[in-house]
């Protein structure tokens, strides 16, 4: 008798361990499914732009299809006050299921969609509705995920159990780069650009299948079910989450004290560093992968440990200690990648820097909605070619009425044209002739038309990319676990979303454009890193003012 009752408590224990890991399981595959679908697209931007926005210049067509990414994180708040409230009322579990099937249908429909070549400017239309769609769901995903583990999570252990959904991010970014680099290698470039992208698309409709699959082996959150017995559950979650100022300030709170910082430093830490390896140092793509996949492997581990730590010492210092780390460093981190990955260029910028002088009243914004005008006054023309060929510059004006000039260094001035006065068939010749010479002058004078692959620091490039990852796990793997305790079981799934959502979909999301604009328009490669960072501060700030610490909060009361 006394063994049974002795073995009774340690079965129970083992049943309770294999019960923990399963929901941590099939949690964290079904986010990091939902994450790999959602940063294919910006995993290929590039592609993207040339496959469904050709109909428009190079340069608009670039930003259209950032814009395109950002409209995914765009519709996350509306799918995290959409899917918040059926969370809410509907339980967890069938929440996250609906958006993991809206996520997987609209990842594989990208893949079966024909080009702007095949159909027009239907595709484009069709391929920003699906990143909708997209955008809607993963708004309804990670709050449901995130409050569902740490529903589950004994006490004391809800920042490392929630931490390894915080890891899910990080590594759906990397199955992305490694499923792309491995069709890349297997089909060849010609044949990737070609049809090859649309594998990955395609090989989603798999991983949802697998996913659906763990998901479904799962029962609903013991917090949400004892709320329901007690009969203590909302019934407006959206009211009660956003329209009573006790809880629309602790919303506030957690947006400009907690996920704004968390979000720019996320994005910073691998999407911009993609973005700046790839578009701005010109470095090889697959190269860029393989290096950005190891280093956010190296760094993943230390999710695990914020988490746990954080359940010591509390999410608040960690996350903003994290934000400060990052808003600090940002700037010698990205001059210290620029000499690393492209040193020919480095060089060059620092020996022969470029100047345009230009009357500003020749300089227009150069971002056309419909991609069809024609920038062809002398300064469009320089900043335009200029900001193709990823060459820092410095703008000065001239007097007025004074055709641009392009000076590199010291000794070359490369005078521009008066594109305006030419008929058309006339323009594109001289402009073509014009840039020539100018693409000419700069490879004289030092500037690389890409980074070569053998004179990449990899290792350099490897520890840089290492270190804004570990940013990365600083601020985001407590996160899920401050948020969850901020909130009521009746409202936690929608009040936490909402400021997840924001903070990530609109000032993380919209990072990578707003940086890019910011580069274009001052011609200073590094002048978009003052969005995170300024982002970054002001949340250390507000945040240490304002957010409680909640690590030992009961979830149940």
């Amino acid at each position: 008798m006394t063994d049974i009752a002795m073995g009774a408590p340690a079965m129970d224990q083992k049943a309770l361990d294999k019960r923990s890991r399963l929901v941590i399981l099939a949690s964290s595959v079904g986010t990091v499914i939902e994450w790999y679908d959602f940063y294919l697209y910006g995993s290929l931007a590039a592609i993207i732009t040339a496959q469904f926005f050709s109909g428009v210049n190079e340069t608009t067509g670039y930003i259209f299809a950032l814009m395109a990414f950002a409209a995914g994180f765009a519709v996350r708040p509306f799918g995290a006050v959409f899917f918040g409230r059926l969370g809410d009322l509907w339980g967890r579990k069938n929440t996250f299921l609906v958006t993991m099937l809206l996520m997987g249908l609209s990842t594989f429909v990208v893949g079966l969609l024909p080009s702007y070549a095949a159909i027009g400017i239907a595709a484009p239309i069709i391929l920003v509705a699906m990143r909708l769609v997209q955008g809607l769901a993963l708004g309804g995903e990670y709050g449901g995920a995130a409050t569902y583990v740490a529903e589950h999570a004994p006490k004391g252990k809800r920042g490392f159990f929630t931490s390894f959904i915080q890891i899910t991010a990080t590594a759906g970014l990397v199955l992305s780069l490694v499923v792309i680099l491995g069709v890349r290698l297997a089909v060849g470039e010609e044949a990737f650009a070609a049809w090859g992208w649309r594998i990955p698309f395609l090989v989603s409709i798999l991983l949802l299948g697998v996913s659906l699959w763990i998901r479904l082996k799962l029962d609903e959150s013991p917090s949400f079910k004892k709320m329901k017995a007690e009969g203590k559950g909302s019934s407006t979650p959206l009211k009660d989450s956003f329209l009573k100022w006790p809880n629309l300030k602790l919303v506030l709170i957690a947006l400009v004290g907690l996920t704004a910082g968390q979000a720019v430093v996320w994005y910073t830490g691998q999407f911009y560093a993609l973005f700046f390896l790839e578009r701005v140092m010109r470095v090889d793509a697959t190269l860029v992968y393989i290096l950005l996949a190891i280093a956010l492997i190296a760094a993943s581990p230390f999710f695990i440990f914020w988490g746990w730590l954080s359940d010591k010492v509390g999410r608040k210092p960690v996350i903003l200690a994290g934000c400060l780390l990052a808003a600090l460093t940002y700037f010698p981190l990205f001059q210290a990648l620029t000499t690393a990955a492209n040193p020919a260029l480095a060089h060059a910028t620092a020996s022969q820097p470029v100047t345009i002088y230009a009357d500003p009243a020749d300089c227009n914004v150069q971002f056309d909605p419909v991609g069809k005008t024609v920038f062809n006054q002398s300064c469009d023309l320089a900043k335009s070619y200029i900001a193709k060929a990823g060459v820092n510059y410095t703008n000065l004006a001239a007097p007025a009425g004074a055709v641009a000039e392009v000076r590199i260094g010291d000794s070359v001035v490369y005078p521009s044209f008066r594109g305006e006065a030419l008929p058309t068939a006339e323009f594109a010749t001289a402009k073509k002739t014009w840039e020539t010479g100018l693409g000419g002058a700069l490879a004289t004078a030092g500037y690389p038309a890409k980074a070569d692959s053998d004179q990449v620091n990899k290792p350099m490039v490897v520890l840089i990319l290492f270190i804004l990852g570990f940013y990365v796990t600083m601020v985001y793997g407590p996160i899920a676990a401050a948020l969850v305790e901020m909130f009521p079981t009746n409202i936690r799934y929608t009040s936490m979303s909402l400021p997840y959502h924001i903070g990530n979909g609109w000032f993380g999301g919209f990072l990578p454009t707003t940086a890019f604009a910011m580069v274009a328009a001052t011609g200073n490669i590094f002048y978009g890193l003052w969005y995170p960072v300024l982002v970054a501060l002001a949340t250390v700030v507000l945040g240490f003012l304002l957010v409680k610490e909640g690590k030992d909060v009961d979830l149940n009361a």
